[in-house]
């Protein structure tokens, strides 16, 4: 689930505390969302899901890193435009980096900007 900046304060609460101990969907009034390719629910309040399969688990001393295949991706179709365009930056995304939180949307780039040719400017 791609979490926007409005969830950050409950995706934090759901990464220290234990689904054994607290039922996380509920006490963070999350909708479950029925996946097609996976058994674990999504969340609705998300704007993206990535349904995953998990093909390795790598030891990285006190943590545990997992890489996965994404099988399917459901998108909140407010975020794409009528051509068919994805507008990311709608979603507002948070993202998690050295302990702490960042909101996401400004665009500072785009792919293969740092090698494209600059207009010739020509002296009249």
């Amino acid at each position: 689930n791609l979490v926007p900046e409005s969830l950050v304060k409950q995706t934090d609460f759901c990464g220290v505390r234990s689904g054994r101990d607290i039922n996380k969907f509920e006490y963070c009034g999350f909708t479950a969302q029925k996946m097609a390719q996976v058994s674990a629910p999504g969340i609705e309040e998300c704007p993206v899901n990535l349904e995953c399969r998990v093909t390795q688990r790598i030891q990285l001393g006190t943590h545990e890193m997992f890489l996965a295949e994404i099988l399917n991706v459901h998108v909140d179709e407010r975020l794409i435009d009528q051509t068919g365009k994805l507008h990311i930056e709608k979603a507002h995304l948070a993202a998690y980096a050295h302990g702490a939180y960042f909101a996401l949307g400004k665009q500072i780039g785009t792919f293969g900007y740092s090698v494209r040719k600059k207009p010739v400017r020509r002296n009249r």
